[in-house]
Parts: structure tokens; sequence; C-alpha cells
């Protein structure tokens, strides 16, 4: 699998687009009325300020205390670029403190402190303490790192986590539990190499050891080769802990007879010969970034019999940090701990391994296009397995809780579990899924409107990022001076354009239209120009010849226009059974609206068939159908002329003996507030409903468009289902995110 291709300007643009920077703070209370505003302040907020002056514990209940995290850093080893300074570290860091909300709901705040000095930056962590739940170090370089983190252990009361440490080593101990479980191998017989004695390496081989792998039988080796006793050259006093006994000097002499190798080190420090000298069935962790110590494919050529994992998304076996922090902090802020110790981490990495031997979900095994099951290719859990959350955080926390570092127990561990499955945000999981999905197909992409910016940087982005092979339709000078404009002219020579005024297709492309409207009004003449000069015409006649597997356009002109012109090419009218369903992704809630773009006044047969193919959509991203006809009444009342059609609905679908839930009419707030919909116990529907059928076009359209501009809601759609077809029409005025969707959908073929 290729590695995503990202331009400087794509990565630029992402992070000033739409405002600068990854996050924003958003108050969780009401400020609207004066009241709110003296809660919120003065004077209402003197009360919890004397309950915390009195019982500082209350500071949890009172304030964000126990779901803050900072993340900390001087930028003196950010990622693989070195010292580069506090300043330049904060795109990392902000990154970092996402990740934290993303993958487990944890508020975070990055701080950049600009110094150097050790003494000077445990004060300033130290002096900030009451500020947070716990501290994630990040980007310290060695040794200054160690003595940071120790220090700052001994003098602060909340967790204090330097992940570039312990992120990586927890991770490489759940796969090393697994890849040992697989071998037979017990770890404290196994001989471990370990090669990179920096922050991670010394992390690594310090939990494994705690885990029971042998002192003697473990070598660490740096730049200067074996750390073995005696030696003084390139020393310290993290690195004389690990000092080995041992004959070995090299690397390569380590490796002889090695029944594991640990990598942190650099691109190419392993060779095949050192494999081929390992013992039977070896484990080997290359983990090295961007490129491994040894590939997964040199390793293999020597050694058919090994286990590899490495630090890369491509490869089988990903060693990722965002399997651990998140989830450790999560659990270790919800018992208010004191430390995060090697309890807590080892359990962490044995929950790992074991949820990576469990079946694995359907939709995780959709997100990575291949069935994943627990083997040799697969002893680490995906990033994206929605058990990870409710799993990890509380085998930490009992683990913490076992070794007394909690302030606050948990005591009843399966609601604690139950509140940790309705943390779990389904969108990111169903962008992931689709993005993945997209690049197995590899579909080549019509992208009908060559002449818009926007459309040519997310072809651009298609291709770049792997989805497959994107075909524009445009005049080739236009298309290139508009790429050159937006800083990607080495672009053009990556895409494919497709003019009309020299395909050798327009003939078989005018046949083939003249037939389907030659008894709707149409002459020769007109269905010429109509191929050659309509860019929605030509791409859809494109589309129907297999010269792509899908069509994204309508950015410059309205949907209606478009899929009147789709129409004249494929059945995509209501009486065809196309139906537009839209995805509203907010608030860690997705809810699909149909139909928004096909059926003007559906009645209840109409409704039915909308119904349908919006669980298809549905189920194709990922979802179990939950289907509500949406109306200003709920089950009869208050009834009207208008509202019949939506009170017969589910009797049409009753009719049909469908395969999901349904019900109706109802208010939308019964529809999708689990407590008022609790006042109608008859209510067929298990939970909240995530598809509306509402009863018009109009009322569709206006329900998404004040979603979006009035709660910023992420929408994604319209999304064309029923045409037969591949063609998704993207709104005017789409952003290159919002088409990049599209194309990934249409790539899905989810509609």
């Amino acid at each position: 699998m290729a590695k995503n291709k990202i331009t400087p300007d794509e990565a630029l643009q992402y992070h000033l687009e739409p405002q600068p920077g990854k996050f924003e703070v958003v108050a969780t209370k009401p400020m609207t009325t004066q009241r709110d505003l003296s809660l919120a302040y003065s004077p209402g907020v003197a009360v919890p300020v004397e309950a915390i002056a009195e019982n500082p514990a209350t500071a949890y209940d009172y304030t964000t205390k126990g779901n803050t995290v900072a993340v900390i850093s001087n930028g003196t080893a950010i990622l693989g670029l070195g010292n580069l300074g506090a300043l330049a570290s904060k795109p990392v860091m902000e990154g970092k403190a996402v990740l934290f909300k993303r993958f487990a709901d944890v508020n975070s705040i990055d701080i950049e402190l600009d110094t150097e000095d050790p003494e000077e930056f445990i004060n300033a962590v130290r002096l900030m303490g009451p500020a947070f739940g716990g501290i994630n170090l990040e980007d310290i370089k060695a040794p200054e790192c160690f003595i940071i983190e120790q220090r700052l252990k001994e003098v602060m009361d909340i967790p204090v986590f330097h992940d570039d440490q312990h992120g990586t080593a927890v991770i490489c101990a759940a796969g090393l539990i697994n890849a040992l479980h697989l071998t037979g191998k017990k770890i404290e017989e196994c001989r471990i190499v370990l090669n990179g004695a920096g922050a991670a390496g010394i992390a690594c081989i310090e939990l494994i050891k705690a885990m029971g792998a042998k002192h003697d039988n473990c070598i660490v080796c740096d730049t200067k080769g074996v750390i073995y006793q005696g030696r003084t050259e390139g020393m310290n006093q993290w690195k004389s802990a690990h000092a080995a006994k041992t004959k070995a000097r090299t690397l390569e002499e380590a490796m002889e007879g090695a029944d594991v190798f640990l990598g942190v080190s650099v691109k190419g420090a392993v060779t095949p010969e050192m494999v081929a000298a390992m013992a039977d069935d070896p484990v080997i962790f290359a983990m090295a970034n961007p490129d491994p110590e040894i590939t997964p494919e040199e390793a293999k050529e020597v050694r058919g019999d090994a286990i590899v994992a490495t630090g890369r998304s491509d490869y089988p076996n990903q060693v990722n940090n965002v399997l651990g922090f998140p989830y450790l902090f999560r659990g270790a802020l919800d018992i208010q701990a004191r430390a995060i110790n090697d309890d807590m981490k080892i359990a962490c990495a044995q929950a790992l391994a074991d949820l990576a031997r469990e079946d694995v979900p359907d939709e995780v095994a959709m997100a990575y296009g291949r069935k994943l099951s627990f083997g040799r290719d697969y002893i680490i859990p995906t990033p994206f397995d929605p058990r990870l959350i409710h799993r990890i955080p509380p085998a930490v926390a009992r683990a913490g809780m076992d070794t007394g570092v909690a302030r606050r127990p948990i005591v009843d561990m399966d609601a604690y579990e139950q509140r940790l499955r309705e943390r779990m945000d389904p969108t990111a999981s169903i962008l992931s899924s689709i993005s993945a999905r997209a690049k197995a197909a590899q579909a080549r992409m019509i992208f009908a409107e060559g002449d818009d910016t926007s459309v040519l940087r997310a072809a651009v982005a298609y291709q770049r990022q792997g989805f497959g092979k994107a075909l524009v339709v445009g005049r080739e000078n236009e298309v290139k001076e508009k790429l050159e404009a937006v800083g990607l002219g080495d672009a053009y020579r990556e895409l494919t354009v497709v003019n009309a005024a020299n395909t050798r297709h327009l003939d078989a492309y005018t046949a083939f239209l003249y037939k389907r409207l030659q008894r709707k009004g149409f002459d020769r003449s007109d269905i010429y120009r109509m191929a050659a000069r309509d860019r929605h015409v030509f791409s859809a006649l494109m589309l129907a010849h297999g010269h792509g597997d899908g069509l994204i356009t309508g950015v410059t002109r309205k949907a209606a226009h478009v899929l009147h012109q789709m129409n004249r090419v494929f059945p995509a009218s209501a009486e065809d059974g196309a139906v537009g369903v839209t995805a509203l992704l907010h608030k860690g809630r997705v809810v699909l609206v149909a139909d928004t773009l096909v059926h003007e006044w559906p009645d209840e047969e109409d409704l039915g068939d909308i119904a349908i193919a919006a669980a298809r959509v549905a189920r194709g991203l990922g979802l179990e159908p939950r289907v509500a006809f949406a109306s200003f009444s709920t089950f009869g009342y208050p009834m009207s002329e208008r509202a019949h059609k939506m009170h017969v609905a589910s009797q049409v679908l009753d009719r049909r003996g469908v395969d999901f839930e349904y019900d109706g009419e109802m208010t939308v707030d019964v529809a999708l507030n689990r407590e008022q919909m609790a006042a109608y116990p008859f209510c067929r529907l298990s939970g909240p409903a995530n598809i509306l059928v509402v009863p018009a076009r109009h009322s569709a359209s206006i329900s998404v468009k004040l979603l979006q501009e009035m709660s910023g809601a992420t929408i994604i759609g319209p999304i064309l289902a029923g045409v037969g077809a591949q063609i998704q029409i993207c709104h005017t005025g789409a952003t290159v995110n919002d088409i990049l969707h599209m194309a990934a959908i249409a790539a899905c073929k989810i509609g």
C-alpha cells in the first residue's frame, strides 16, 4: 500500500482554513442571559470558590480539572526534526491535544515553554499543577526528558507521563505479549535486543523488564554499539542501568540467536543477515519513523517465520501511540489518579493484547478493507477499533485502584463501561471507514468541473492520498493555469485531463445519447452540442461508457440543474427511484435526512421508497438503520391532512416487510431524544432514530441548512442513491474536504 503524499501546500492549508489552528474552546454551560453570566462569573462563581478552598477535592466536581490534560513541550526534540524551539512545536502539541479529544474525550490544552533549562521547565510545570488533572510531556530531548519527568513525578500529585517514552513502550509491550503468545515463547526466557537508547528505547526495555524479562537476557545498543558492563564512552546513568554482561560489542553480534529485536533507531540499522541469524520465530519490532530499521518485506524474505511490526500505517502491526495515551489518561482521570505507574501501563498493554485476540467487528474490517483476525499480521488492535474506549480505560482504572493511586475509586465498573461507550464519537470512525474503503477500491474518479479551483485541489488530493486516479474534465491550458495559481503546478503532470474537444470517444458518446433522447424532441445537432459542450452530460457519458468508475459534480451549478442533465444519460428522477440522503454529523451523532435532493412532495409510497434507500445508505456508512417519519405531529396528534401521509408511511413498510426499524409519524425531538421517546412506550424504535424521512424536499433542505449554519454541523451529501451509477452531486460552494468526502463515497459505492 502506498504512503499518502501530503504536499506542503496541503498541510499549510489544513492548518490555516477555515481558521488558524486545530481547536477552539467551547462553553459547556448556557451563556445567553444575565442570570447565566451571574452564575458563570460574579457573584455565583464565589460559591464553588469557597467550596474548593474548604475542600480541594471538590475542584474535580466544580471545574474541568478532572477531564483536562496539559500537553507540554519545549520543542527540543520535535518529531524527527530535532530542536526547533518551543514555538515551532505548537502545531504538534495542538495535534496531540485534538487526539486526546478525538479518541478518549479528554479535554487538552497545549503549552509550549520557551526554556531548555530543566529546572526552569520543572518549576513552570509544577506551578501549573492545580489547573490540570494530568500532564503529558512531549518532544523533549534525552537525557533532560528523564530528569524532568522523574522530578515532576516526585513533586506533583497528578499523573505525569512522557508519551515519547511510555506511549511507545506500552504499545510495543502489547504487541510483544501477542507475538510471544503466537510463538509459544516466555518473556522471561527470551533473548531481547534493543537498538536505540533514547527516551523511547529506555522506556521500552524498562517496561518489558517490569513484565518479566530478565536483565541478563536483554542487550541494549546505541550508536556506539552494545551497552556492556564496563563501557565508559557515551554513557549516562539511564544507559548504565541496562548495561549487560556480554562479549557482544556490535548490533550484529548481539542479534545472533536473539528471539526479539526492538528498534527505535534509524532506517536500515538492521540487515537481512542480522535477521537470518536470529532464533526460530523471530519477533522484529522495527519502529523507527518514518522508515523502519528493516522493512517487513526484507525481513520476511530471509525469515518467513518472522513476526514483524513497524511504526507505519501502511504495514500490518502498527505500533501507534494513539492506542495508548488517550486511554491511559482516560482511566487515570476517571479515578482521579495521583500517578500513572507501571502496573497501569502493563494493564493497558495486556488489555490491548487481549482485545487483538477477539473477533474483530465488521465496521473495523470495513474500515480497513479486509477481514482482520488474530495472527502474525494482526497482533495489535487498529486505532479505529470502537471497543478501545470502553475496554482499555477500565483496565487502567482497576490497576490504579489496586495499587492505591486512585483518589476516587470507581464503585460500579459496569456502569462506568457503559458511560465510556456513550463517549464514543461515531462520526470519525465513519469518515475513517469511508476513506479506507475508498483507498481499497482505487476508483477512477471523474471530476466534471475542471474550471473550479476547489475541484482541482480535491482532484489532486484524491490522487495524492491514494484513493485512485483522478480524471479532470476541462481544457488543458485552463487546468494548468489554475493549478499553478494555487501552488500546485507540479500536480498537472499527475492528473489526467479529459477535453471533449479532442477525445476519440465523442462519436460513440453522441450515438449513445441520441438513442436515448431521439424521441424526446432532440435532433442530432442538439445531441452533439450537448455531449461536446455540457461538461455534466459529457462526464456522465464517460461514466456510462466505463471510462471512469464514479462522477463528482455540482460545485459550480445548482443541484437541480445538474440532476436534470444527469437524467439525460442515467435515470435520475423520482420516478426512476433516485433519492437524496444527507448525513449530518454533530457532537458525536450521525443523522441522515431524506429526501434532500429529488422528491418534491412524496406520497406515502414514495416515503417508503425513500426510507428503504436511506437505510441502504446508512448501512453503507456502517450504521444500523432506525427510521423515523418526521412530522409536526406525533402518533396521531395533532392530525391534519398534510400529516396523514407521514401517519400511514409506516404501514407501507409493514406491507413491504423491510429488515430495519421504523416508526412514525413523530416530531423530531421525539425521534432524536431518548427521554422524549420514553413517553411513548409503544414506539417500535429501540433507540433514537438515525434516519429522518421528512415530508418534502423543501423541509429537508431547510432542516439541513439550518443545522449547518446555526450549529456548525458537518454535512456530507446529499448522497445520490438509486441511480444505478456512482454519481455524487456536491452543493455549490463546497470546500475541498466536502468534495473529497463525496468522491470517497462514490468510490465506496455507498449510493
